[in-house]
């Protein structure tokens, strides 16, 4: 229940920085904690009740959908035409995909899928705080580029008026993140469970929907997705050959099957981490 510190970290110093006429940072702050208090709950189940199952798969992703259908809904209200309903696509110019009324699904698909993304992720010591981190990030920077109209033009991406004030939550997530890396470090002494994960995929999913970068997204938070797809294959793969693809899934536990040590592990995910962040970054400029 270490992410518990996190979310009070960045959520007082958002309250303390940043603009709170600004409605997108109170859409950001109710998915941040409204995912938190999920994995709370999850987590407080499994500490005190010595349930290892915590809450229930489907109480648990039925209120992620819900929390996840809300957001999308108020940022879908709060922006203004042809931003409300439109998804961006990297590397094309002056471009939206218009969902209409479906973007509120599509929304909440991004954000549970962030959120259950770095919750397979935090499997060891530091290996999902570091590329939270960098993501928040790349998305600072994102939300303060898109937030100016100057910047915006320069770089042919979309001009979200409001989005720049997100530039301070995702500042305060990095620095609850580092605070928190201190004690997560090998071999950790806290650690975050759904607390933190939880809160911190919502967050990232919730800003990327805002500033209209939910397909860079999945280049920037690659790694994540790489988990994800992991678990998903064998899965798929047992279930109808009975073989598995990998050792053990989330992917990080296949390579400590094959022999790596932990920290080898979590240090060479960071590599990899910051190498697709700066993939992400290029498709700000190469449009």
């Amino acid at each position: 229940m270490g992410g518990l510190m996190i979310l009070i970290a960045m959520t007082v110093s958002t309250l303390l920085w940043a603009d709170l006429t600004n409605a997108y940072i109170w859409i950001v702050l109710l998915v941040t904690i409204g995912y938190g208090l999920i994995g709370f709950g999850d987590d407080y189940l499994k500490l005190t009740k010595r349930n290892t199952k915590g809450l229930s798969g489907r109480f648990r992703l039925g209120w992620e959908i819900a929390i996840g259908l809300v957001a999308s809904a108020l940022i879908m209200w709060v922006s203004a035409p042809p931003l409300s309903g439109g998804v961006a696509v990297p590397f094309v110019k002056d471009f939206l995909i218009q969902l209409s009324w479906f973007f509120v699904p599509f929304g909440a698909f991004i954000m549970v899928g962030a959120s259950n993304s770095v919750n397979l992720t935090d499997g060891l010591d530091g290996l999902a705080i570091v590329p939270t981190m960098i993501a928040a990030g790349c998305f600072g920077l994102i939300s303060y580029l898109s937030g100016n109209a100057i910047f915006a033009n320069y770089l042919q991406i979309h001009h979200v008026p409001g989005s720049g004030e997100l530039t301070i939550f995702c500042g305060a997530l990095v620095g609850a993140g580092l605070g928190f890396l201190w004690y997560n470090a090998p071999p950790a002494m806290v650690f975050m469970g759904d607390t933190g994960s939880l809160s911190l995929g919502g967050a990232l999913g919730a800003v990327s929907v805002v500033t209209k970068h939910e397909i860079v997204l999945a280049i920037i938070g690659g790694l994540f997705v790489l988990e994800t797809v992991s678990v998903i294959v064998q899965v798929a793969s047992f279930k109808l050959t009975g073989k598995r693809v990998f050792r053990m899934a989330p992917l990080h536990h296949h390579f400590e099957k094959k022999g790596w040590a932990e920290p080898t592990v979590v240090i060479r995910f960071w590599i990899i981490a910051s190498i697709l962040a700066l993939v992400g970054l290029s498709t700000l400029k190469l449009r």
